[in-house]
């Protein structure tokens, strides 16, 4: 027994019997033999020296046998109700051993039944308390072991210096398990503290490479969630948001750039990273992104040139900076070559004052919702101007400005642009429209010196679905489309876009000593710059006839290959089918096939009674599988979490390697949901569920046992979906056995 162990030194640990052995207090003498063999047959992972499994076999053989013995155990459960109501009373309960009493203890700190070991034992209760899922306890019981500041100390621990290893284990797996519970409670600073903390130990103590690699790998999993949750921070923190970009800039160099082919093991495909670079922009600065895309966009790759693109446009505008927007322009240049950026070509050409050249460039834009938008604004000039200053304004407004958290609130007046000096001495000294023209056919005709990734197409493509480790979280946190889907596509809803105020301004003479004129108040270019636009007309004329020849071409062409069609199925028809078809498409099935491993799909939303009593149920139903002849835990994982997953397949494990199984017949009545206010991801049911249990081992049948108890399950949202963590038994209402059929 405990109370027998004798040592130098000793611990007390906060455990107690029943806790060890993982029974309710009300649990039969069957139930205490069944769960004796359960973990006395289960063991820890394979890197436990043997030492440490049987140190942990004698705490529960301790356990086992004190429970076993029926005055024993009246002894020590008086010990354990009377710290249950009043623990100042526990060490005075009469009729507790003398045994018992060293034995057992409160501890007061903790306010719970603790029990005393010697060193050697260390190992095995670190175990225990591992297997219980009591991470801190591991931290706070084995770190202090490891540390060896004198030579003196290090004598007082030589008892247990060839435990070491173990102690290691065990604390670098409390580490790892720590981690992973904050990083689904979305603390993923924490998580990675954790994990870095169970990696150092392990590295420095030079053990244990499989679980060195274990614990890396959740870290570079874990390092895209880190960024997100360091560049959210508020401005007061730069030390931390300059750590997110340090970790950015290490994925993005370990990737090859946004759109790369290498392998930051993350597990994020490009698609993936993508869409994740889209939701980081929404946390960075102008500043910050006009410094990391244009960096990027000199890989080169075509994503990071568009990204930079809205970059320069915005903080061009923002700060009144029109080199900035020239720049963008050329940009889009070189972009222009493989995909049509004829609007926003046009809209950096509006913004450099080249009228003429911005409405040339419109009109060869495939942009249609866009183009409507523009004519219909432009209905009562004889140009489009009117309806690209006033679309200008709404792109900025609503399409650019809220992706960069400092220009959230800022507004979009382009005739607060005009006005600027700064911007006016800048316009007056860029080359005419004719002279940016001729410059921009010397361009096209000149080689493409820069390559980009046909893989990497930043325009029309479609968002693919969202991926699991990250809806908790990962959370937990939502990612949105591809940034190729971030074109200008609203404009429908901003039909009534403001107007211009109806009123004439004079403006103050500009820095080269021109007068300034005045303006047209549906328009905000300045009439000078406006007067150009109007060469556009002829423009437009051989525009429409080029496309009216391509119609006709077209339409040729599709009365041939009618002709042709039509007289091969006249001497050779087709076979025909009678009544209505079925449409069928070959890249999707007629009907939705359910996945046969997909995971149990709850309603979103709070938890109600009955979603709980179908979890519960799925929970019954599952639990009868992995434990029934066939041992099939396949489907633990689709609805427990740790710590209660890794107790359920070890003990499906060890009835598997015994020969042991069970049928059960389940009644679940009296759900109770109980909801966090203040945690949604967060739950507890509580259920009286009747079990019906019928025994088979070694090809015999033992006696079918009947039990109603009431069960307190606690619930963490996963991925979107429920998950039970924990199972408690808080009373036995039933017990008894049936006769065998």
């Amino acid at each position: 027994m405990l109370s027998a162990l004798q040592g130098k030194q000793a611990v007390r640990i906060p455990l107690d019997y029943y806790r060890i052995l993982g029974l309710p207090l009300a649990a039969s003498d069957e139930q205490l033999r069944q769960a004796y063999g359960d973990r006395i047959v289960q063991l820890p992972r394979r890197e436990y020296s043997q030492a440490a499994i049987a140190s942990r076999k004698q705490l529960i053989e301790e356990a086992y046998v004190v429970l076993s013995d029926r005055k024993e155990r009246r002894a020590y459960d008086r010990l354990y109700l009377a710290h249950a109501y009043d623990p100042d009373r526990t060490k005075n309960t009469p009729g507790a051993t003398e045994n018992q009493a060293e034995a057992i203890d409160i501890d007061t700190d903790t306010q719970s039944l603790s029990i005393e070991i010697v060193q050697k034992e260390l190992v095995g209760a670190l175990l225990i308390l591992q297997e219980l899922g009591e991470y801190e306890q591991v931290l706070k019981f084995g770190r202090p072991y490891l540390v060896h500041k004198n030579s003196a100390e290090l004598e007082e621990y030589d008892e247990i210096a060839a435990d070491r290893p173990d102690v290691v284990l065990t604390v670098s797996l409390a580490c790892l398990e720590l981690g992973r519970e904050q990083w689904q409670q979305g603390h993923y600073e924490n998580a990675a503290i954790s994990l870095e903390t169970g990696l150092e130990l392990l590295a420095r103590e030079n053990l244990f490479p499989s679980v060195q690699a274990e614990i890396q790998a959740d870290l570079y999993k874990l390092r895209p969630y880190r960024i997100l949750e360091l560049i959210a921070l508020s401005d007061d923190k730069p030390a931390e948001r300059r750590q997110g970009l340090e970790l950015l800039q290490i994925i993005l160099e370990e990737r090859g750039g946004i759109d790369g082919p290498g392998n930051d093991h993350s597990g994020l495909t490009i698609d993936d990273f993508l869409r994740f670079i889209q939701q980081l922009r929404n946390h960075l600065t102008v500043t910050e992104q006009h410094k990391l895309f244009e960096a990027e966009s000199k890989r080169p790759s075509a994503v990071a040139t568009y990204l930079a693109v809205y970059a320069l446009i915005a903080r061009g505008f923002t700060q009144r900076q029109p080199a900035l927007i020239r720049q963008a322009k050329q940009m889009l240049t070189r972009l222009g070559k493989r995909q049509d950026v004829h609007l926003e070509q046009s809209l950096c050409a509006l913004l450099l004052g080249q009228t003429e050249e911005a409405s040339r460039t419109l009109e060869m834009s495939q942009e249609y919702q866009a183009l409507a938008f523009i004519r219909e604004k432009s209905q009562d000039s004889p140009d489009l101007l009117p309806g690209l200053c006033l679309y200008s304004e709404q792109w900025l407004q609503n399409e650019v400005f809220p992706h960069f958290r400092d220009l959230i609130n800022q507004q979009a007046s382009l005739k607060d642009y005009f006005a600027d000096q700064e911007v006016q001495a800048y316009l007056e000294a860029l080359p005419t429209d004719a002279e940016t023209a001729s410059e921009s056919s010397r361009n096209n005709r000149s080689p493409d010196s820069v390559r980009y990734n046909s893989d990497s197409t930043v325009k029309n493509t479609k968002p693919t679905p969202t991926p699991a480790y990250y809806a908790r979280t990962p959370s937990e946190t939502p990612i949105v489309s591809h940034p190729a889907a971030e074109r200008v596509d609203g404009i429908n809803q901003s039909k009534n876009g403001r107007e211009q105020p109806q009123r004439q301004r004079k403006r103050k003479p500009n820095l080269a000593g021109k007068t300034a004129q005045t303006t047209n108040p549906r328009n905000p270019v300045p009439p000078r710059i406006r007067r150009r636009a109007l060469h556009s007309g002829a423009i437009t004329r051989l525009l429409w006839t080029v496309f009216g020849s391509l119609a006709g071409i077209l339409v040729f062409g599709f009365a041939v290959t009618t002709t042709f069609g039509w007289i091969k199925n006249l001497f050779s028809p087709a076979p025909t089918l009678q009544g209505e078809q079925l449409s069928i498409q070959i890249n999707q099935p007629p009907i939705n096939i359910p996945d046969p491993n997909g995971k149990p799909q709850f309603p979103d939303g709070p938890l109600t009674q009955t979603t709980g009593r179908e979890i519960i149920q799925t929970w019954l139903s599952t639990k009868s599988t992995a434990l029934g002849s066939s041992h099939d835990a396949s489907g633990l994982g689709q609805i427990l979490t740790s710590p209660a997953i890794k107790q359920w397949q070890e003990i499906v494990q060890q009835n598997k390697a015994s020969n042991r199984y069970r049928n059960y017949e389940h009644t679940v009545q009296d759900v109770t949901v109980d909801t966090s206010q203040t945690d949604k991801n967060h739950a507890a049911v509580e259920a009286t569920v009747t079990e019906v249990t019928q025994y088979f081992e070694g090809g015999q049948t033992k006696k079918p046992e009947r039990e109603k108890i009431r069960v307190k399950y606690d619930l963490v949202r996963v991925d979107g979906a429920w998950r039970i963590r924990e199972m408690s038994v808080l009373n036995k209402i039933s017990f008894l056995h049936l006769e065998a059929q």
